[in-house]
């Protein structure tokens, strides 16, 4: 199916989670409004609570039918609210999703043993870097450096422009 605009980015979902510190009685509130007791996965030292037995809910206003000691593990999964980041997993990117020429690429012979040959740089450096004490940071010349734009050696450091 067609669109009009940028193509939308890859979202991942996880379900927000609340900690909740009992104060000895049954009415709590929630960070967000939900529409009824089944949104919520309420657990109390974790063990599951029955949505409509053993809390009841309106808006943001949480009823237990039982106190909640200040000791006791208490927390809520909200069902109902997904949060969506295009922050993807850790170690999930690999060489291939990532777009050439913008930040740099690899050409030429890609076996395990040998690695990428040759890498391909940006001509011009748009954003203002700092390379950290004891690191090295190396590119490939001439470049150019954008209006007001910044490279800070720090002490310890080395940059290496070939």
């Amino acid at each position: 199916m067609g669109y009009i605009g940028n193509q939308a980015s890859t979202n991942f979902s996880s379900l927000a989670k609340q900690v909740i510190t009992g104060n000895g009685g049954t009415s709590y509130t929630l960070t967000t409004a939900v529409a009824n007791a089944n949104e919520l996965e309420i657990f109390v030292n974790n063990v599951r609570q029955e949505p409509g037995v053993a809390y009841t809910v309106s808006g943001t206003t949480l009823t237990m039918t039982g106190n909640v000691a200040s000791s006791d593990d208490f927390y809520v999964v909200y069902q109902g609210k997904a949060v969506q980041t295009t922050t993807p997993p850790p170690d999930s990117i690999t060489a291939a999703m990532l777009a050439s020429g913008t930040a740099g690429s690899f050409l030429g012979d890609s076996g395990s043993a040998l690695g990428n040959i040759i890498r391909v740089h940006e001509k011009e450096l748009n954003t203002s870097v700092t390379i950290a004490a004891n690191t090295n940071g190396l590119c490939a010349g001439p470049l150019n450096l954008a209006t007001g734009v910044t490279i800070t050696v720090s002490t310890g450091a080395t940059l290496v422009v070939a």
